[in-house]
């Protein structure tokens, strides 16, 4: 096979060029010496490709032949080579496995040592830093404890010493209020006194003290010529009663309610105050006067009175507006100031037969007394200095009260006046008139005789206001000398 491409090689490189067009070149000449040796050596290659050839295809063929002979001279042993060929590979096979486990093995006991290291420096770390922390509590705790302790004896002892002071403050309050307490006990009793002497003072003297009149077997009826339904004398100075008729029947007192108005406002408000408070005069009361066409002394509203404006215009012109503003400021509310009156009532031993439910006389069936109590009432008002200037007063005149440009109010207690020229055996110092139609026309006086004596009378149910004035006087001039 190589000598035939070799030939082939020799046939293409003899081939003669082909025909381009172009003039073939020149082969230099060469001398004769060099072209045989060329060919020379030439065909000394050939020659040695050729034997080589022929080697090659006999020692293939000595080797195909040498190759049977051994295949057939080592069959019998080439299935035990086979075998520990395998044996071998198993062999080589194990021992890896064995070197493989070993290493895993090695790589897990290292893996197992370095966990267990780290797990331990960990856990080392993580006791340090418990004891660390629990040393770190403890010292917060027992300085905490300490500071606790430290708070608690100052505390104790600020405790101590604020109770001492509490206690040293405490007994030096009792003291003081005890000393107070005496000194205002003292100062009350005095005042007490005072006032006691200064209302025994301003009392009529010659009076019977007991406000209970008594009838007796000399106890008159009242003349025919007294018009009046309910009438009675009393004597001040032996607290009988002169003269009556029906005069413990229980009737509707009208206005003479003012007279315990009166009364109780005194009792109850500062006298030294009459002139410097005012009390403003608003809707309600102007609507409440207008509406049961009361009596009144003539306010309008936002007007200011002063009390003692209030206490006048009380009982001289009969002012339901004086009297409703007169019983707010003194209790707050008319509810509250008829609680008064009939405080009072008790306190003079007559709520059995009298009660009363307004301060100015409005008929109610539950507002009434009888004529004796009614003399019982002016007698006890009598004995008050301030009330018996105010019932004894003729003529007042009321300042303004509505700015400056507002004018005086000019009033009147018009039975007194009326009265007053009249001959009663005496003189008729004190007076309260009344009216509404369920009890007529009623007056209450005090009158002091000529011959010195003290009397009330109180009439009811009159046929007007002049036959009222004439009852008294003929009452007066019937029993008194």
């Amino acid at each position: 096979m190589a000598d035939k491409q070799t030939q082939d090689k020799e046939r293409k490189g003899r081939r003669a060029p082909e025909n381009t067009g172009a003039e073939p070149r020149r082969k230099r000449p060469r001398d004769a010496g060099s072209a045989e040796a060329g060919r020379n050596n030439a065909d000394g290659s050939l020659e040695a490709h050729r034997n080589k050839a022929d080697g090659s295809r006999k020692a293939q063929k000595s080797s195909s032949g040498g190759s049977r002979e051994v295949h057939q001279g080592g069959a019998d042993l080439s299935e035990e080579a086979r075998q520990r060929r395998i044996r071998k590979r198993r062999a080589q096979a194990r021992r890896r496995r064995e070197r493989q486990i070993l290493i895993r093995k090695i790589a897990l006991a290292v893996f197992i040592v370095l966990a267990a290291g780290i797990g331990f420096t960990a856990f080392s770390i993580h006791r340090r830093n418990v004891r660390e922390e629990e040393a770190a509590i403890a010292a917060s705790r027992q300085a905490a404890e300490e500071a606790a302790a430290e708070a608690s004896r100052k505390a104790a002892e600020e405790a101590k010493t604020a109770e001492a002071k509490a206690a040293e403050d405490a007994a030096l309050k009792a003291s003081r209020e005890k000393a107070e307490e005496e000194g205002a006990l003292a100062a009350s009793r005095k005042t007490a006194e005072e006032e006691k002497a200064q209302a025994e003072a301003a009392k009529i003297p010659g009076l019977n003290a007991s406000y209970d009149f008594k009838a007796t077997d000399n106890t008159a009826e009242i003349p025919e010529e007294v018009g009046s339904t309910y009438a009675v004398l009393v004597n001040l100075v032996d607290g009988t009663v002169v003269a009556g008729r029906e005069y413990d029947t229980e009737m509707n007192p009208a206005s003479m309610t003012k007279i315990l108005t009166l009364l109780v406002a005194v009792e109850n408000i500062n006298l030294d105050r009459l002139d410097t408070d005012t009390y403003e005069i608003h809707q309600g009361i102007t609507d409440y006067v207008f509406t049961h066409e009361m009596s009144q002394v003539g306010w309008n509203i936002g007007d200011t009175p002063t009390i003692r404006s209030l206490l006048y215009g009380t009982i001289l012109p009969s002012g339901a507006d004086a009297a409703l503003t007169l019983a707010e400021y003194t209790a707050g509310s008319e509810e509250a100031f008829v609680e008064l009156m009939n405080k009072k009532l008790e306190e003079l031993g007559i709520s059995d037969t009298a009660h009363f439910t307004n301060v100015v006389g409005d008929y109610d069936e539950e507002h009434y007394c009888t004529a004796l109590d009614m003399a019982t009432i002016l007698r006890a008002a009598i004995d008050n200095e301030t009330c018996r200037e105010v019932l004894s007063c003729h003529y007042y005149e009321v300042p303004p009260s509505g700015g400056e440009e507002s004018p005086s109010i000019d009033i009147s207690n018009w039975f007194l006046r009326r009265i007053e020229d009249k001959d009663t055996h005496g003189e008729v110092v004190c007076a309260k008139t009344g009216y509404v139609s369920e009890s007529g026309f009623c007056a209450a006086s005090y009158q002091v005789s000529d011959n010195g004596g003290h009397y009330i009378c109180v009439t009811a149910d009159g046929a007007g206001i002049w036959p009222c004035i004439y009852d008294h006087v003929e009452i007066y001039t019937a029993f008194t000398e």
